[in-house]
């Protein structure tokens, strides 16, 4: 597989997150953690209004995949929206504006879930986190974030409900990712992190920095933590967790390929206003109680998907030649435009091409053979199950 294409590839694909985002050349956000990146031969980048690192001089973007599924990798994600939502109706709150069930989580636990329309629309997904009865923790994209506190607050400001918003903007994100996370972690924790779970959060002092917050969650299908942590002492979290082998630094590149080779969607490419979570493969969010009471925004055209079947749904495919990236057209064997691809590229893990599509529900069956165009050229290409890699999350606490 050719390096260069690999890399342009995910440029591109980048690229196109960007603009859909609003991506401008004016002045670019930096997180607590700009000089650092600079510092250590990040290339900087602008994503999402932000400038952010592609990737490192010590390492390529594929040699940084294969790290991060080898060993750990850590990621700057600060760009990402963090909230608490706390008051007595905090739970009433999220459960109306999101798909999430809220009472059925113990304290402690996390779960994806997304924000939506009227029109049952994914506005975003997130990361809702259960503190308490009446405490939430909350991240979301970063390309949403101005559009996600201006749609809670403004919904919040219009209801009775009585809870409070707060955004998290003296935090930093950082997220460690990868099979050794735990040995690397464990060297600056106290808490025993074999008991810490999948989808589960803990406060807890994190190489001698007071209050950090550690969510075993992550965005590449391996196991992995984000840590929130105070942004004035976010440089010296990042040096400790990089002193401790085998960790290195890896960027947006890396992240994006490990998240699509893990079946997760991009906001604005795979998943957006247009899409349902029926569409999207995320029926998994919604549990009985939610598809069955409702409740929640936009709650009529789901649940009557989730008692039918959508038109479209969104699957994965492989393909040899020249990778599919988003916008190429996916044909039917009689050369007919059935849907276009979401986000697609190489996989440096599997050595084919893979790729995220819509298609009609009556050819997204595992094994059905359909074509590519991609360029001038027509493709042979087979709906594959997701996640393309399998994912390694720590699902059970000892």
């Amino acid at each position: 597989m050719n390096r260069v294409s690999i890399l342009s590839s995910w440029r591109q694909q980048l690229i196109i997150g960007a603009r859909y985002y609003g991506e401008h050349t004016g002045d670019l956000k930096k997180t607590a953690l700009y000089d650092f990146h600079v510092s250590h031969g990040g290339r900087m980048v602008p994503f999402a209004g932000w400038s952010m690192p592609l990737q490192y001089e010590e390492l390529t973007i594929i040699n940084s995949t294969h790290h991060t599924r080898k060993a750990a990798s850590l990621f700057d994600v600060s760009h990402m929206l963090q909230l608490q939502i706390t008051g007595k109706d905090s739970l009433k709150f999220l459960e109306w504006v999101s798909v999430a069930d809220l009472q059925a989580l113990e304290n402690g636990a996390a779960t994806l879930s997304v924000l939506t329309s009227p029109s049952g629309g994914i506005l975003d997904d997130c990361i809702i986190t259960k503190d308490g009865p009446n405490s939430f923790f909350v991240v979301s994209n970063a390309g949403r974030a101005d559009h996600d506190w201006s749609h809670l607050t403004s919904l919040l400001k219009q209801s009775s409900l009585n809870a409070t918003i707060s955004r998290l903007s003296e935090c930093s994100l950082l997220a460690l990712q990868g099979p050794q996370m735990a040995s690397v972690l464990q060297q600056g924790v106290i808490v025993d992190l074999s008991k810490l779970a999948f989808m589960h959060s803990a406060i807890m002092d994190v190489f001698g920095i007071h209050g950090c917050r550690v969510s075993r969650c992550g965005y590449t299908g391996e196991d992995g933590v984000e840590v929130s942590v105070p942004s004035d002492r976010a440089i010296e979290l990042a040096s400790k967790l990089l002193s401790v082998q085998p960790v290195k630094l890896a960027g947006l590149g890396a992240r994006d390929i490990l998240r699509l080779e893990a079946g997760l969607c991009l906001y604005g490419s795979d998943i957006t206003e247009e899409t349902t979570p029926v569409e999207a493969g995320l029926s998994w969010c919604i549990s009985k109680r939610r598809a069955s009471e409702g409740g929640f925004i936009g709650c009529e055209k789901i649940q009557k998907q989730l008692k039918g079947k959508p038109a479209v749904r969104r699957i994965g495919i492989k393909s040899e030649g020249p990778p599919a990236r988003h916008g190429a057209e996916v044909l039917s064997s009689n050369g007919n435009v059935i849907g276009v691809v979401t986000s697609g590229g190489p996989s440096p893990i599997l050595g084919y091409n893979i790729a995220m599509a819509y298609l009609p529900i009556e050819v997204s069956k595992v094994g059905t053979i359909l074509q590519l165009r991609v360029r001038r050229n027509v493709l042979h290409t087979e709906v594959v199950k997701m996640p393309f890699v399998p994912t390694k999350y720590f699902k059970s606490a000892k």
